[in-house]
């Protein structure tokens, strides 16, 4: 494939999304949802293709399944993206000099956007939408895992594009193999950006590699830290939540941190786990708590490798602290700066936790599944991001736009 000329369409296709109007917009992307609810049979045989090659036993599984309720949800996040505000000329701020030069700041698509993803088929359609509403083009680079899928979602999407006379290279399909991404991700001058979705080795991978900017979505080490003053019946559901909700996705909980004055509660704690089947690796205070009141099969002593890892999967490494301090040492030790949450009645420790706890999201007494653009009113996102510059925590609309500066004159030149 000659990657340069598929890039060089793309970024000619950005320049006819810049001044498409909104109106038209919303209606591919309502034709879109429509056409994803025609095709489900076709999408879901195409899935299952892909499902036959991987074990279901894989953490990875359940983030490539494709069913009628996910599609439904995949529908339904179209529909929430076209029913937003566009993000696109937006006056940031205007102002008049002295000279009568009038300066405004106004919101501009970024231009071209990669994205790199695994297993998650549901992204072609969430990268898609929320890049196609901000006036943004779009390559996209899935994981082999999904190969299937993604070529019927993508060819669904420009089969709407093409009914609407619209540039099919508003969005492109990379081939699944590696060597595409490192096309994509040397694509100096055809690609503005590149957002890396997905485990820790592909970010990894990514931020070595590009030779263009990166919007890191990180991978999520989540943390939860049960205070001393916690309550018992909201930290069990809380907890029972955030790890056993959906275990392959990156706000999912993957070490309990308890005060060492509340380990005599600590088998009521995590109780209904037990019922899920997690396996717990728990440092030396709390196993002693948990031995004969926790499956012995579940329930192993936690190693310095259990701390600082994103499990994905149904295990929870459990760390006992004698203070606030020491929790908050052991979250900025391990964290990657994704989800952090506290369950405590204490005003104090918990003004304390939220200034600082350096997360994209930190949380008071409530599951950390909740990270999430759709569930933050952003209508769906294009991942979450856990660096600092240009954008933090769920990635929408407003993520994916720029700004530049209209300098409107009358003969005005510059003296001196």
């Amino acid at each position: 494939m000659d990657y340069h000329q598929l890039f060089s369409y793309t970024r000619q296709a950005s320049r006819q999304m810049s001044s498409l109007d909104p109106g038209i917009i919303n209606e591919v992307l309502s034709d879109l949802a429509e056409n994803i609810l025609e095709q489900r049979d076709l999408l879901l045989s195409e899935n299952k293709k892909d499902l036959i090659s991987m074990p279901e036993t894989d953490p990875r599984y359940d983030r490539l399944l494709l069913n009628g309720e996910r599609i439904t949800l995949i529908v339904n996040d179209i529909r929430k993206v076209a029913g937003l505000s566009s993000p696109i000329g937006k006056i940031l701020s205007e102002n008049t000099l002295d000279n009568n030069l009038h300066i405004s700041k106004i919101t501009v698509p970024i231009g071209v956007i990669g994205i790199i993803y695994e297993a998650r088929p549901n992204v072609t359609c969430d990268a898609f939408a929320l890049c196609f509403k901000s006036g943004n083009a779009c390559i996209l680079k899935g994981g082999s895992d999904a190969e299937f899928s993604n070529i019927a979602l993508v060819k669904v999407i420009k089969d709407v594009l093409r009914k609407h006379t619209l540039n099919e290279h508003i969005v492109n399909l990379l081939p699944a193999e590696r060597s595409s991404a490192m096309a994509l991700l040397e694509a100096v001058g055809w690609v503005d950006v590149v957002i890396p979705r997905g485990s820790q080795s592909l970010i990894n991978f990514v931020r070595e590699h590009a030779k263009i900017p990166v919007i890191e979505t990180g991978a999520g080490i989540v943390h939860t830290y049960f205070d001393e003053t916690g309550d018992l019946e909201k930290g069990a559901a809380i907890i029972l939540n955030a790890k056993t909700r959906r275990v392959s996705v990156c706000n999912s909980l993957d070490c309990l941190i308890i005060h060492e004055n509340r380990l005599a509660v600590l088998p009521q704690l995590l109780k209904r786990l037990q019922e899920k089947e997690v396996a717990l690796f728990a440092d030396p205070a709390s196993y002693k708590a948990l031995a004969g009141n926790y499956l012995p099969y579940l329930l192993n002593p936690a190693g310095e490798e259990h701390y600082g890892i994103e499990f994905l999967s149904l295990k929870l490494a459990i760390k006992t602290v004698g203070n606030m301090e020491e929790a908050l040492d052991h979250i900025d030790t391990y964290s990657s700066k994704h989800s952090e949450a506290i369950i405590s009645e204490d005003a104090g420790n918990i003004e304390k936790f939220l200034q600082e706890v350096d997360a994209a999201a930190v949380y008071v007494n409530a599951s950390t599944a909740f990270t999430d653009g759709g569930e933050f009113g952003l209508g769906a996102e294009i991942g979450i991001s856990t660096q600092k510059l240009h954008a933090r925590g769920p990635m929408g609309l407003e993520a994916l736009t720029s700004y530049k500066w209209l300098i409107r004159g009358d003969g005005q030149v510059r003296l001196g």
